[in-house]
């Protein structure tokens, strides 16, 4: 049987795949997300999933917005995939799909689709991979699905996902069916909304700083 992978594990893997430091600022960001993937991925109930990627995908897009040198963040997410076994390239390719079909479909039809999924418009890839997951009788919620499954409605309709009630009646049937924790899944949500406000006013802070320092070495000199 082989040896239950450790976080340290993990760790050690994603400093092989990327050895440049990371960011001060961002390291708490990258490990949190780090430890979060490793914790599902050695979870037994645990199946990866194209709303899965898109919500990895999307956190780490919102919390590294920002991030200098930016010819590292591919490096550093490339490595986050690596850490775990899996391929970066088919993280992003799935979340893209996905997204590209939101825009096509309204909230209703993105619903009936992840309800029932089909292989139409190029979608076999992603419609398997979510079929998979969907025949799991133990699917496993985490924080990181309900955020790509709230990116998702939210590329097909901003609007709808304001509205709490619209929103907890559109998402029910798919709620039921996988029997998700409705009340965490909304804490999540809200936590996670909060949390990119946070990045935002730190970076408007962080920029007003350094154009202040600018200016004060400009004036000295």
């Amino acid at each position: 049987m082989d040896k239950l992978r450790t976080v340290s594990d993990t760790k050690r893997n994603f400093y092989q795949h990327h050895n440049r430091p990371i960011n001060s600022i961002y390291r708490r960001v990258v490990e949190e997300l780090m430890v979060e993937m490793h914790l599902l991925s050695v979870n037994v109930d645990f199946r990866s999933d194209p709303v899965y990627y898109l919500g990895v995908c999307q956190s780490f897009n919102q919390f590294m917005n920002g991030y200098t040198p930016e010819s590292d963040k591919e490096s550093i997410f490339r490595a986050l995939c690596q850490s775990m076994g899996d391929n970066p390239d088919e993280y992003r390719y799935k979340s893209d799909t996905l997204l590209n079909f939101a825009t096509q479909k309204s909230p209703q039809d993105l619903i009936n689709w992840l309800l029932s999924p089909d292989n139409d418009n190029g979608m076999d890839a992603v419609a398997d991979h979510w079929r998979y997951a969907l025949d799991n009788p133990n699917f496993k919620y985490s924080r990181l699905f309900a955020i790509g499954f709230y990116s998702l409605l939210e590329k097909s309709d901003s609007e709808i996902v304001k509205d709490e009630t619209k929103f907890s009646e559109l998402i029910k049937p798919l709620t039921d069916k996988l029997n998700l924790p409705i009340d965490k899944l909304k804490k999540d949500l809200e936590l996670y909304r909060s949390n990119i406000e946070k990045m935002t006013q730190m970076l408007i802070v962080l920029a007003d700083t350094l154009e202040a320092s600018k200016k004060k070495r400009l004036e000295k000199n």
